[in-house]
């Protein structure tokens, strides 16, 4: 089912010329339930499209899995589907993942909270899925960001989601995902890479992840569990997002501007 990402709406235009009421374009936000073998694991906001990529994204970066096989993805609910608008996703592995803990609360569009603990313990359960770093011709980072750019549709149409994308070597967009949320956009391209089978993605031709944001502490989770070699943001990092890519071994790029970027 083909769900409505962006919504009409009438605004009102103020300008130097008066004001005016118009026709404009919202993205559309709503609750998606995550759960993981029929076990509620977190409600995000996102936009709908891609959720079993994002369901699966999520469990999968957030070590839920517990490197048991996704055996399916299904939207579900006590009833038809339709009832509850197609926002409850249940990713299945016939039992064989770890029962989860419940996220407290919702997650939101931004990023949640992190703290040095978290990373002393991404450091224990990501180690063994250490990339190598990679070494990416400057011109072909510096141009990432427009090339993805040139995919965003809902960004084009609404100026209000963010992106993430999955680039080879050679800067070509292997996959780009829109969503209100960051960390939601990063887990439907992991969940695409998962369901297709090519994670981690250092064993194929993907050299890196971009981000539409700022590089946090959970962009690197995200990237450092699915197994990019690099990180590409927009924006700056944080201290824990520096600290963590230097544990990971992770290529993490700043500023990304077509005239230059920081590498740290």
């Amino acid at each position: 089912m083909v769900r409505q990402r962006v919504q009409r709406v009438i605004v009102t235009r103020v300008d130097a010329s008066g004001s005016r009421r118009r026709p404009d374009r919202v993205i559309v936000e709503e609750p998606l339930t995550i759960q993981l073998d029929g076990a509620v694991v977190t409600t995000t906001m996102r936009t709908p499209g891609h959720d079993f990529e994002l369901a699966a994204g999520f469990c999968f970066t957030e070590g839920l899995l517990g490197g048991a096989t996704v055996a399916g993805v299904r939207y579900c609910a006590d009833g038809p589907a339709i009832d509850s608008e197609f926002n409850v996703v249940t990713v299945e592995t016939g039992g064989r993942a770890p029962v989860p803990t419940p996220r407290l609360g919702t997650t939101s569009s931004s990023c949640g909270l992190c703290g040095r603990d978290q990373l002393d313990a991404l450091t224990e359960r990501l180690v063994p899925y250490l990339p190598d770093a990679v070494a990416i011709d400057p011109g072909v980072l510096a141009a990432v960001p427009q090339s993805v750019l040139d995919g965003q549709g809902l960004f084009g149409e609404t100026g209000a989601v963010h992106a993430a994308a999955a680039f080879d070597a050679d800067g070509q967009i292997l996959l780009t995902r829109e969503d209100v949320g960051r960390h939601n956009a990063v887990d439907k391209v992991v969940g695409a890479q998962l369901l297709d089978g090519r994670l981690p993605a250092v064993t194929g031709a993907i050299a890196g992840l971009f981000v539409s944001g700022r590089a946090s502490i959970e962009m690197v989770q995200k990237a450092w569990a699915a197994g990019f070699r690099a990180l590409v943001a927009v924006s700056a990092p944080t201290s824990l997002a520096v600290e963590a890519a230097r544990r990971a071994n992770l290529t993490l790029v700043g500023f990304v501007r077509q005239d230059g970027f920081n590498v740290y």
